[in-house]
């Protein structure tokens, strides 16, 4: 499927003038998406409305809608992780908190990547209402990827390293 500039633009309009408030198109190598909130645009109608300017209310639309206008590019092969992450293990987090790499400001981290770490080794902290949780590996392994920065804030179950299990 070919849309040109004017294509686009005349299908934009259409949406405009339309109750649809979300409105995607694929293509071979495109993706349109329209997505927008009909109550803002309802509050902007009638703002616009009590100046009795259609032109001005038609514009402010058709601006409206082209702010939310994506036009995304999909590559044409669909992307595999490389096959050696299929080896790594996820270390998660078991709960809401701060996470730490380190004891204390200053002090070395527990863990590099590329450390080996055995079992029951403290990797690192998560701070939860003021207690400081030292968390342990479960297995033997090689740290592969740190994926959270020190001092951030993790949710339950976000992945904060991968390890290679030795």
């Amino acid at each position: 499927m070919n849309l040109d500039h004017e294509d686009l633009n005349r299908l934009i309009e259409k949406i405009s003038k339309s109750d649809i408030q979300e409105f995607s198109l694929e293509g071979e190598d495109f993706k349109l998406e329209i997505k927008r909130n009909l109550l803002d645009q309802n509050r902007l109608s009638n703002s616009l409305a009590s100046n009795n300017s259609f032109e001005n209310q038609t514009k402010a639309s058709q601006t409206s809608i082209n702010d939310n206008v994506q036009i995304i590019n999909e590559p044409e092969e669909p992307q595999v992780a490389p096959p050696a992450l299929s080896d790594l293990i996820d270390i998660t987090s078991p709960m809401v908190g701060t996470f730490y790499r380190a004891a204390a400001p200053g002090e070395d981290p527990f863990v590099e990547i590329g450390n080996n770490i055995k079992v029951g080794q403290t990797i690192c902290i998560l701070e939860a209402m003021k207690l400081m949780n030292e968390i342990e590996s479960e297995f033997n392994a090689e740290i592969v990827e740190i994926l959270v920065e020190n001092g951030t804030p993790v949710e339950f179950g976000q992945v904060l390293m991968r390890v290679k299990q030795s």
